[in-house]
């Protein structure tokens, strides 16, 4: 089968409104896969000799570009049927210099393991990115693979567009990350599979172990030891990657929307199957369950390396939760569909830490704390932390939120319009499909309804 032709986010806002459902959410569902671990699959593919099968493919904008890049960058890359792809690589330090700049959408992801990938590879790039990933931070990721020998110029602040030119003879690195990142421990490990010698990675806090799981996949040596609440994860350099098959579970960071939606809506008992349960991505779970929520796992079982199982959520009333720190990489996506359900609890919930939110799509912390104050909910942000006073029912609504282009906002704002008097609209819901194709569909299917209803654009 042919590729699917990748259009770019549409110019035109698309207003979505979200109403209070006539029923519960219900029946048996899966969503799309898991972002974080599609991008890998791609990206070690073109890595890797031989052909590498994927199935469960996140077809997603963001997942899309990564897949254009890599054949920019020489990998053969199909589309063989919905969510079934395959890659036939080039091999460790194989890659090609791109014919043109590779445009990275809205994926912060993307961007930043792409910068690792061509760091150790003698070539020249330009990376770019929509409106959104031109104001997030690149320096990050920059400083320390400029100590491997790759050379970057970029915007003011480290911003994109940038410009790579990847080192001829990439060297190992030693590097102590000043915040918890599994994309700047990512791309770290990938410039590293390039270097003679053993590359060093030591995490604060312990992040998404994707890549480690992966590699390990793919037939690279990874040793991982803790250290305090973090852990030093080291890699053996320019091991022959093998291709090897990947199935790609479902996205824990949406199957988020459905659930909580179904934990605030009366009557509702919905279940998600095949969920990814990586316990470094599971805080979320963790932090309902803390509030009381009524959520089961069933049928848990393994598939190519990564925990995965059924996630049953039922209506109940929730409590307030305090969040520690320490917790925030594991849930790092998830806060503002908790700050959600925090809102319809009883008692101040307070979560703590959020300094990496504020370079996320958005400022998640003020974009949060606006879709709760536009929809009569009281937040308060003292410092990282932020305060959600709960409203022990169904809080007012009735606001239009301001997505900036964050498709986790424009998700947790319409699940709350599920759940308040009033409907709660969002000025635009066309980012969503960069991670989420197919939101308002399902969250319509299970209310059996349109809860969910586009608007013209004139009309939110």
């Amino acid at each position: 089968m042919s590729n699917p032709r990748f259009v770019g986010h549409d110019t035109k806002a698309r207003p979505l409104r979200a109403t209070r459902p006539l029923q519960g959410l219900a029946g048996r569902l899966t969503v799309a896969g898991d972002k974080s671990i599609s991008h890998r699959a791609l990206m070690f593919g073109a890595l890797a000799v031989g052909r590498t099968e994927i199935t469960g493919l996140l077809e997603g904008e963001d997942v899309l570009r990564t897949a254009a890049a890599m054949r920019a960058l020489g990998a053969t890359v199909d589309r063989l049927g919905e969510g079934h792809w395959q890659v036939s690589g080039r091999g460790v330090g194989g890659l090609v210099e791109p014919e043109d700049v590779l445009d990275m959408g809205n994926s912060g992801t993307a961007a930043r393991l792409i910068c690792g990938l061509l760091a150790g590879h003698p070539l020249y790039a330009v990376l770019t990115g929509d409106g959104s990933l031109r104001k997030r931070p690149m320096k990050r990721v920059m400083d320390p693979l400029s100590a491997s020998g790759a050379r970057f110029s970029s915007r003011a602040g480290g911003r994109l567009p940038l410009t790579i030119e990847g080192a001829t003879d990439p060297l190992p690195l030693d590097y102590r990350l000043p915040m918890a990142s599994a994309q700047v421990k990512s791309a770290v490990m990938l410039a590293g599979l390039c270097a003679r010698g053993v590359t060093r990675v030591i995490e604060p806090e312990a992040t998404r172990d994707h890549t480690e799981n992966m590699l390990r996949h793919f037939g690279a040596t990874v040793r991982v030891a803790a250290e305090g609440h973090g852990r030093v994860i080291e890699l053996d350099g320019q091991p022959e990657l093998i291709a090897a098959p990947v199935a790609v579970p479902g996205d824990p960071s949406s199957a988020a929307f459905p659930l909580v939606a179904a934990l605030l809506v009366p009557g509702s008992e919905l279940t998600v199957e095949g969920v990814g349960l990586n316990p470094l991505r599971t805080g979320l779970f963790t932090s309902l369950q803390e509030m009381g929520a009524d959520l089961t796992i069933s049928n848990a079982r393994t598939e190519g390396g990564e925990p995965v199982g059924d996630i049953t959520a039922r209506f109940g009333t929730l409590k307030a939760v305090d969040v520690p720190p320490e917790r925030v990489p594991s849930m790092v996506d998830e806060y503002p569909i908790l700050a959600v359900a925090a809102a319809c609890a009883t008692g101040v919930s307070r979560f703590r830490g959020l300094a990496e939110l504020r370079v996320k799509e958005s400022d998640r912390v003020a974009a949060t704390a606006a879709l709760l104050a536009a929809n009569g909910i009281k937040v308060e942000i003292e410092g990282d932390d932020m305060l959600v006073h709960g409203t022990g029912a169904r809080p007012p609504g009735g606001g239009q939120v301001v997505t900036h282009m964050d498709h986790r906002i424009a998700m947790s704002a319409l699940v709350l319009g599920l759940a308040t008097e009033n409907p709660v609209t969002v000025d635009d819901s066309s980012f969503i499909d960069t991670s989420f194709p197919g939101f308002a569909e399902l969250i319509n299917r299970a209310s059996g309804g349109d809860a969910l209803r586009r608007l013209n654009s004139g009309a939110a």
